[in-house]
C-alpha cells in the first residue's frame, strides 16, 4: 500500500489540509503555521499524483478518500478538523458523507458538491506545450506559459510545482498525464443520497463563481447544519488571496 506524503506541523487536534486540483501541500505552509500556533496538530498532505506523493493511474474521488482513510489509520487520526480546498473540498466532502465518525469539523474552500464541467483545458494545454528539453529555467518557463495563461498569479501557482529531476533538467511534480485526463472525474458530484450532519463551513471568495447563491440549497442538502461566509476581496484562492480573513474565519469555526 502506497502511503501520502505530507508534513506534520505542531501538536494538538488534528487539522488535515487537502490541496486543490494542480497544488501541494507546501501552498499551505503559512497558513499551517499558523494554525499549529493555535493549537493544532497540523497534516499538510500532498494528494495523489500531486507534490511529493506517488503516480498512480487509478485518479478519482473514491480512491483519494481511501488514500486518506488509510494516512488516518497509519497515523493513528480520530476526530478529526479537515480543510479542502477546490478538489481537495470534494474529496472533504466525500470523505465526511462516507465516514461521518472520523469527522469533527470539516471545512470546504470555494466549491460545492455539485458537477462542475471541465473548465481547466487552457491551464493544462499551456502546461503540456512546455519543453523541458529546451527550458532550463523557471523564468523560461513562465514566458512560455504566458501565450496560454494570461495571469501571473496563476502561473505562478503552477510553477511552484517545478523541480530540478537533474542538474539540468527541469520537471513538474505533479503527474500532468494523467491530470490531463482527470477532468471529468474532477468535475464529479457528491453522491445524490450522501449528508453530514456534523459541523460545517463554507467559505467562498467574493469574486469566484464556485460558489453562487443558487448552491445554497444543494449545499444544505447534503450538509443541513452547514454555514456559508464570504471571505472578502478575493477569488478562488481565497486562502491565499485574503489569508488574513480566511486564517479568522476558519479558527473560529474550528476553535468552537
Amino acid at each position: 500500500m502506497q502511503t501520502l506524503k505530507s508534513k506534520i506541523i505542531g501538536k494538538g487536534k488534528p487539522l488535515l489540509i487537502l490541496h486543490g486540483f494542480l497544488g501541494m501541500s507546501d501552498n499551505w505552509k503559512t497558513l499551517g503555521t499558523k494554525y499549529a500556533e493555535a493549537g493544532f496538530e497540523v497534516h499538510l498532505i500532498d494528494l495523489r499524483n500531486h507534490g511529493r506523493s506517488f503516480h498512480s493511474e487509478d485518479f478519482s474521488y473514491e480512491v483519494m478518500v481511501e488514500d486518506i482513510l488509510n494516512y488516518c489509520d497509519l497515523n493513528n487520526l480520530e476526530d478529526i478538523n479537515i480543510i479542502g480546498h477546490s478538489m481537495g473540498g470534494k474529496i472533504a466532502m466525500l470523505l465526511a458523507v462516507t465516514q461521518p465518525e472520523l469527522i469533527k469539523r470539516l471545512l470546504v474552500a470555494d466549491i460545492a458538491p455539485k458537477y462542475y464541467p471541465p473548465h481547466h483545458q487552457d491551464i493544462l494545454n499551456g502546461l503540456n506545450a512546455l519543453d523541458f528539453d529546451k527550458i532550463t529555467s523557471r523564468t523560461e518557463a513562465d514566458e512560455q506559459l504566458s501565450d496560454y495563461i494570461s495571469d501571473w498569479g496563476t502561473r505562478q501557482f503552477l510553477l511552484k510545482n517545478l523541480y530540478r529531476k537533474t542538474k539540468g533538467t527541469l520537471a513538474f511534480r505533479f503527474n500532468l498525464s494523467v491530470l490531463s485526463n482527470a477532468q471529468e472525474e474532477i468535475g464529479e458530484p457528491l453522491p445524490s443520497q450522501k449528508s453530514f450532519n456534523g459541523k460545517t463551513l463554507f467559505l467562498r471568495g467574493s469574486k469566484s463563481e464556485y460558489i453562487s447563491p443558487n448552491d445554497t440549497d444543494i449545499i444544505h442538502v447534503h450538509f443541513p447544519n452547514a454555514k456559508i461566509e464570504t471571505v472578502e476581496n478575493s477569488g478562488h484562492w481565497l486562502h491565499a488571496e485574503n489569508p488574513k480573513q480566511f486564517f479568522e474565519k476558519s479558527l473560529h469555526f474550528l476553535s468552537r
